[in-house]
């Protein structure tokens, strides 16, 4: 069996959004993966905006 959940007027209207910062400190290949997506989103970002300069020239 599934452990009950407790639903109370507040986890409704924030949709569990309490839980979602409780959260630890990732760690290992979790860290490592929202780092590397970070990097990777800047860069892209990065390129758009220099594509969009360089075709605009």
């Amino acid at each position: 069996m599934q452990p009950s959940k407790t639903n109370d007027a507040m986890s409704a209207l924030t949709g569990g959004a309490d839980d979602l910062f409780a959260k630890q400190k990732p760690r290992g290949f979790e860290a490592f993966m929202q780092k590397t997506t970070l990097v990777l989103g800047i860069i892209f970002f990065a390129l758009s905006l220099a594509l969009v300069w360089i075709s605009s020239h």
